[in-house]
């Protein structure tokens, strides 16, 4: 063989070996799908899956070379769907303590992912970060002001932390710790008590030595109540609140979470300066807000009202809540219930399951692993 054909065939091979590695360059940096969940529509009552939000494939993105000026590149692994949230699918004229969805894009949420790529200092690929990120499978931060790097007991999972060792737990622990006021052998009501916030306060005031009294909306429910240490518990469909609180109580502490006919019956049935602590009223978030039917009995009951937003208490009690909910968290004497959904086009689905009550415990959507 002459050394011209030589030369000629290590060209050839070259230049195939380019071309291949071209390709497999450009292939590991095409852009794929990043898929995300849009408010496409104010909802007037219940929201509506596929109208009032839709799940929409038309976003690419390039993993390798997407701009994040000085910014995170994350992948987004689990997402907390929460009653707040229908506040949230709003018009924009209208103000309230948190900001509205805008239409046309993604919710936000609470929410834990993984970094893929950073320019943020002290943030290294592969950290776990968690706070308010997009319905999106990817998502760039610009900086985490609205975030925080977090790591993991191993016995616990990722979904726990948006839940009771997340905003969950700590708004049942910090509403309790500031408003409460609970003494020993007090009876307190929890409505909602099988939920992610009320199952979490139910177990609290049982630590705190008081009678507890829950009420749900099924009687699955009732019996997680009772297995998380209830002392009566009753379904509110099939039971009269008024004829449990007029034989249970009177109650000392009212933990609010529906509003309406039951908020009535609380305070009927409560003792003079008792302490209502309103977490929310989700009996008014869909079909307008029913109006207390006694007032009077807020001063002539000489009644501690309080409503709190969980972000106003955590500078005072965030590391407390860690220091003791966190271990009976990993050691199992806290006990909780997840409903956990598989998949970010399910969203919609889950919103709507929130606001109906027909899920069981604290609402997780996985939108992908690691």
């Amino acid at each position: 063989m002459s050394p011209i054909v030589s030369i000629t065939r290590l060209l050839g091979f070259i230049h195939r070996r380019k071309s291949q590695l071209i390709v497999l360059l450009h292939s590991s940096m095409a852009p794929i799908t990043n898929g995300r969940v849009l408010f496409n529509a104010i909802p007037q009552d219940f929201p509506i899956p596929g109208k009032t939000t839709v799940y929409d494939t038309t976003q690419t993105i390039d993993l390798d070379n997407v701009p994040l000026n000085g910014g995170l590149l994350i992948k987004v692994l689990v997402l907390s769907v929460d009653p707040y949230m229908r506040g949230r699918l709003r018009a924009p004229e209208i103000k309230s303590y948190t900001p509205p969805f805008i239409l046309g894009e993604s919710l936000t949420g609470g929410g834990i992912g993984v970094v893929l790529r950073s320019e943020v200092a002290g943030v290294e690929a592969g950290n776990h970060v968690r706070g308010m990120l997009a319905h999106q499978e990817y998502v760039i931060a610009p900086s985490l002001a609205m975030l925080e790097v977090i790591e993991r007991d191993p016995k616990l999972d990722w979904t726990v932390y948006l839940g009771p060792a997340g905003m969950v737990g700590e708004t049942a622990y910090m509403g309790w710790r500031e408003y409460s006021g609970a003494k020993k052998g007090e009876v307190a009501f929890v409505s909602t008590g099988a939920g992610a916030v009320g199952s979490m306060v139910l177990q609290i005031a049982k630590q705190d030595g008081l009678k507890v009294i829950a009420s749900a909306g099924s009687d699955e429910k009732v019996k997680f109540m009772k297995e998380i240490g209830a002392d009566v518990a009753f379904n509110y469909k099939t039971t009269d609140v008024r004829e449990v609180l007029a034989k249970e109580g009177p109650i000392d502490i009212y933990w609010d979470n529906v509003g309406g006919s039951t908020l009535d019956a609380a305070m009927e049935f409560a003792n003079d300066h008792s302490r209502f602590i309103e977490c929310g009223q989700i009996s008014g978030y869909n079909n307008g807000y029913q109006p207390i039917s006694n007032p009077g009995l807020i001063f002539s009951k000489c009644m501690h009202i309080h409503g709190f937003l969980v972000g106003n208490l955590r500078t005072k009690y965030g590391a407390k809540f860690r220091a003791e909910v966190w271990p009976k968290l990993v050691s199992g004497e806290f006990k909780f219930k997840e409903e956990v959904t598989r998949g970010l086009e399910k969203v919609g689905d889950v919103i709507l399951a929130v606001q109906k009550g027909t899920n069981t415990g604290k609402a997780i959507v996985v939108v992908a692993e690691e």
